[in-house]
């Protein structure tokens, strides 16, 4: 009879297929679909005893007990194809417990079907970086129940609470991912989670669909995961008072000069979402001009709105401009702001980043402005590059504006807020990175140990606006530079290697190249100048530098021989005019040598060569701008 049962099950196995299926990554049909082959051999078998003795000599509780224990043992046999799983335990948590500093912390949002898809993969992946630390679900069932080692910890009203809770264990997510279709949450629900995310400073994603198709593996490029720019920090976004945001811009027209570039397009849709009664759009570019007007239409079709082509050298246009619309809120992004290309250029930096600011400042006093915000750099802190010097001295002449406005001969506030680099922005390393992560490597990074202060575009507006309402509404500030709060310097081979670890491409099949500093580039960054006085204004994420005051005379006097050397394509001359002017400027090499220095990192750096091509920006002939007030 045993023979009989083992000729069954050697012609009804292969026929149900359970010798095809790949049992490491079986699931539960696969297992139903062996547990049938053993019922049906079972009872195929039971037939024939029953036609030979009619089962006088076979108990029939003996088949019951065959088809279970065979179930089980063909079933814990085919287990062991995973038995890296069963040996993990938890693997999910365990390794994340132990490595929770590398990790990720985040909470999904919805503990269905497209949960559980993503934790079993996440559970599977040995390079995932996310931590899941609970879920949040409105289904009552679904409470305190545990899916895949992650707790349902609450409802999405409950957002702010849980969020609360998880920051006091010193825990807090830095992501929430919605891990459920934003329909069935519902848009009222999924906008105000959205909002009160953004105003806590977390990123938020959303799952692709498990049946997404990526780009051909013949297009020649690596096929990488997304790359979420808050994860590369490695630290939670600050908080946002978007009360105060809202009244600083609501029912106020608005001028964004650079509105096209990184910066500015930020800018213009963060302020569109604040209820603007107009906003005046200022670029030099008309493809980006183009750009961030079709995204302003799209997203804000009832705003009213209106691009210029204009150069902000430009002191005529500008003043034309100004007087067509009287714009109370000024926000000033335009500059030249790539340091090699600067350092190729520097009559054209000086012309852009101090007499384009001059001619935006003056238009905004002329035209009685509320306030004009200027966005500087931590380049211009003991600078060793043009760029770095010539937004320096924009910060010294808003700051002794600011301070005449104090006197009382203008309304007008001058505020500048200083940050660091921006991630992801246009000629930035990230989206070098990517280019070359694409290629399959190597990353080139200028030094081992260069160190930089890195925000997100949309955390440098948003404290950008929060300074500057602060700063206006509370007349804080005056006379000061708002420094944004960006935690600590991180060095760039560690943001080289947290791309290719987020990627998901194994570090083992990515180089990192090591190609030397460029002219102007320092190893690390400052955020406060030794001589400038430091100050702890009450603006949340935001901190305070009082730098020494230059009369305003003086400022117009040096400014307009600066701006001599400049028309006169003296670039040597301007260097040595600019290091007597600004405070720690120690320009490297003179501008010949600096030239002669790039044009060879150059021929050997192509992807660089590629990412700063958009900076070079050419300037229409014209005559001198005036410097002063007309």
């Amino acid at each position: 009879m045993t023979i009989v049962f083992v000729v069954l099950c050697a012609v009804l196995f292969p026929l149900l297929g359970l010798y095809r299926i790949n049992w490491k990554y079986a699931s539960i049909p696969a297992y139903v679909v062996l547990i049938s082959g053993v019922v049906v051999a079972s009872l195929l078998f039971a037939v024939l005893i029953f036609v030979d003795d009619r089962l006088d000599f076979v108990p029939r509780s003996v088949i019951v007990i065959q088809v279970m224990v065979l179930s089980a043992m063909l079933c814990g046999f085919r287990l062991n194809f995973r038995h890296e799983e069963l040996l993990k335990g938890a693997p999910y948590f365990r390794k994340r417990l132990i490595a929770a500093g590398e990790t990720i912390p985040v909470l999904l949002v919805g503990a269905g079907r497209e949960a559980d898809l993503y934790l079993r993969a996440l559970n599977r992946d040995p390079n995932s970086n996310y931590r899941p630390l609970g879920i949040l679900d409105d289904r009552p069932e679904e409470m305190g129940r545990i899916l895949h080692g992650v707790p349902v910890i609450g409802a999405t009203r409950d957002f702010e609470d849980r969020v609360g809770e998880l920051e006091l264990l010193g825990n807090k997510p830095r992501h929430i991912i919605f891990s459920k279709p934003l329909s069935e949450i519902g848009k009222c629900d999924a906008d105000l989670l959205i909002q009160n995310a953004e105003r806590l400073g977390l990123a938020v994603s959303r799952l692709a669909p498990a049946t997404l198709l990526r780009q051909s593996v013949t297009s020649g490029d690596f096929d990488l995961r997304p790359i979420e720019l808050t994860d590369l920090l490695e630290r939670p976004q600050a908080s946002l008072d978007v009360a105060a945001l809202e009244r600083f811009i609501r029912e106020r027209r608005v001028l964004v000069t650079g509105a096209g570039g990184s910066i500015g397009s930020e800018l213009t849709k963060q302020v569109a979402a604040l209820n603007p009664t107009e906003i005046v759009l200022i670029d030099h570019s008309e493809f980006n001009l183009y750009t961030v007007d079709l995204d302003l239409k799209e997203q804000f079709p009832e705003l009213k709105r209106t691009c210029y082509l204009c150069d902000v050298r430009d002191a005529a246009r500008l003043n034309e401009i100004f007087e067509r619309h009287h714009p109370e809120l000024v926000f000033h992004a335009a500059a030249l702001k790539h340091v090699p290309m600067v350092e190729l250029n520097p009559c054209e930096g000086l012309l852009t980043n101090v007499c384009g600011t001059m001619n935006v400042a003056e238009a905004a006093r002329r035209w009685n402005a509320l306030g004009m915000v200027q966005v500087s750099t931590d380049k211009a802190v003991n600078s060793r590059s043009v760029m770095g010097a010539t937004k320096r001295l924009a910060e010294l002449y808003c700051q002794a504006m600011d301070l005449d406005c104090e006197s009382g001969r203008s309304r007008t506030r001058f505020m500048t807020v200083r940050f660091g680099n921006v991630l992801g922005s246009s000629g930035s390393l990230i989206p070098l990175f990517k280019r070359q992560l694409a290629k399959g490597g190597p990353l080139t990074v200028t030094h081992p140990e260069m160190t930089r202060y890195f925000m997100t575009i949309r955390e440098a507006v948003q404290l950008t606006l929060q300074a500057s309402s602060y700063g206006l509404e509370k007349e804080l500030g005056k006379g000061q530079i708002f420094v944004l709060d960006m935690g600590e310097p991180i060095k760039i081979v560690d943001i080289a290697r947290r791309m290719i670890r987020l990627s998901g491409v194994p570090d083992r099949d990515i180089a990192i190249d090591i190609v030397g500093c460029r002219p102007g580039e320092k190893l690390y960054e400052e955020l406060f100048d030794a001589d400038e006085q430091r100050v702890s204004p009450p603006v949340p994420g935001v901190l305070g530098a009082v730098p020494k005051a230059v009369p305003l005379s003086v400022i117009y006097e040096n400014f307009a021989h600066l701006k001599d050397l400049a028309l006169a394509g003296k670039p040597s001359q301007l260097v040595d005019a600019m290091r007597e002017l600004v405070p720690g400027f120690c320009p490297e090499v003179e501008s010949a040598a600096t030239a002669h220095a790039f044009a060879t990192v150059r021929r050997d750096a192509d992807d660089i060569e590629a990412a700063l091509d958009p900076y070079l920006i050419p300037t229409p002939a014209g005559p001198p701008l005036p410097i002063g007030p007309n």
